[in-house]
C-alpha cells in the first residue's frame, strides 16, 4: 500500500467506518475529531513548552558535569545512570518534536508532517523503555553485586555501558523500519514485546533489591550494615519510581492499542482509550530527569 493512500487527508472524514478502516492508520483515524485534537494539543503543549526545556536543561547539566570531570584523575567515567539519562534526553527531544509536527499536520493536513511527526515519535518508543532497563540494571548491580561493580567500574563497565548504549540507537533506529514495514497498522507485537521486556527486567531488579533490603548478609557491622541499607532503600525507590511509571505508560497504551481487535470492546470509544493512553505516557517521560535533578542537587526542596 502506498504512503499516498494511507495518508490522504480525505480518508480521515469518518474514521469508524468500515469503507475506510483498512486504509486509515489506526492511531490517526480520530485525529480530526475535537477532543482528539485537543488532548493531542494539551500533549504536545506539555512536551514542547514544559518538558522540552527540562530535557535541554538536563542535557546541559550532565555536559557542564562531564566536563569538570575530565579534569578530574579520580572521576574520568560517567555515572552509568546519567549516561542513561542523557541519552534517553536526546530521544525525548526528539519525540518532542515529532509531537510538535504531529499537531501541526493536525490542523494543516499535510501528509509529509504525519510522516514526520511519526517517525520522530516512534525513536523514543523503544528507547524510553530500554534506557530505563539498563538504568535499573545498573542499579541493581550497583547495590547487589557492590563489589564487582566498583572494581569494574570504570574498565568493563564502561565498555558494557557503551556498547549497550549504541545496541538502544540501534534498536531505536530499527524500529522505524518496522513501523514503515507496518504502516498503515500499529506494530503491536514488536512494540509490547520490547515494552513487556522492559518491564519483565525492572521487576527482576525491583525484587532483587527489595531481597537484598530486607536480608541482610551475615556478620556485617552495624555501621556498614546501616550505610549499606540505606544504599538498597535508595535504589529501591530509584526502581520502584522507574517501574511505575511505566507500568502507567504499559497500562494506557495497552488499553489504547492492544485492545483495540477485542470485539466485545465498542469500537466507537477507541478514541477514547487513544487520549487516555497519550495521557499516561506522561509520567515515564519525567522521572528520568527529575531523579538526575535531585541527584545533581538541583531539587533542594525534593528530600
Amino acid at each position: 500500500m502506498s504512503a499516498n493512500s494511507s495518508f490522504s487527508t480525505g480518508n480521515f472524514s469518518d474514521p469508524l467506518s468500515t469503507s475506510n478502516s483498512s486504509t486509515v492508520p489506526y492511531y490517526l483515524a480520530c485525529q480530526h475529531s475535537v477532543p482528539r485534537m485537543a488532548v493531542f494539543t494539551m500533549y504536545a503543549i506539555i512536551s514542547t513548552l514544559l518538558f522540552l526545556p527540562l530535557y535541554i536543561f538536563v542535557l546541559y547539566i550532565g555536559i557542564q558535569k562531564w566536563r569538570h570531570q575530565r579534569f578530574e584523575p579520580a572521576r574520568i567515567s560517567t555515572n552509568p545512570s546519567d549516561f542513561y539519562t542523557l541519552n534517553m534526553m536526546i530521544s525525548e527531544i526528539i519525540c518532542a518534536l515529532g509531537s510538535a509536527l504531529f499537531v501541526l499536520a493536525m490542523f494543516s493536513g499535510g501528509r509529509l508532517m504525519y510522516l514526520l511527526g511519526l517517525y520522530f515519535f516512534s525513536i523514543n518508543v523503544p528507547g524510553q523503555s530500554l534506557f530505563h532497563s539498563l538504568t535499573c540494571l545498573d542499579r541493581y548491580l550497583a547495590v547487589v553485586h557492590p563489589i564487582t561493580y566498583m572494581l569494574k567500574k570504570d574498565t568493563l563497565g564502561v565498555r558494557i555501558r557503551n556498547i549497550s548504549n549504541i545496541c538502544v540507537w540501534l534498536l531505536c533506529f530499527g524500529y522505524l523500519g518496522i513501523v514503515y514495514s507496518h504502516l498503515p497498522n500499529f506494530p503491536i507485537i514488536p512494540f509490547f514485546t520490547i515494552l513487556g521486556i522492559s518491564i519483565s527486567v525492572m521487576f527482576f531488579c525491583c525484587f532483587s533489591v527489595l531481597w537484598g533490603l530486607t536480608h541482610s548478609a551475615p556478620g556485617e557491622v552495624q555501621n556498614h550494615k546501616k550505610q549499606v541499607d540505606q544504599t538498597k532503600q535508595r535504589a529501591f525507590y530509584i526502581i520502584l519510581a522507574i517501574t511505575s511509571t511505566l507500568m502507567l505508560r504499559f497500562t494506557g497504551l495497552l488499553v489504547g492499542f492492544g485492545l483495540k481487535n477485542v470485539g466485545s470492546l465498542d469500537q466507537r470509544n477507541s478514541c477514547g482509550r487513544l487520549d487516555a493512553a497519550v495521557l499516561l505516557t506522561l509520567p515515564s517521560s519525567l522521572v528520568l530527569p527529575l531523579l538526575f535533578l535531585h541527584r545533581a542537587g538541583k531539587l533542594s526542596c525534593w528530600k
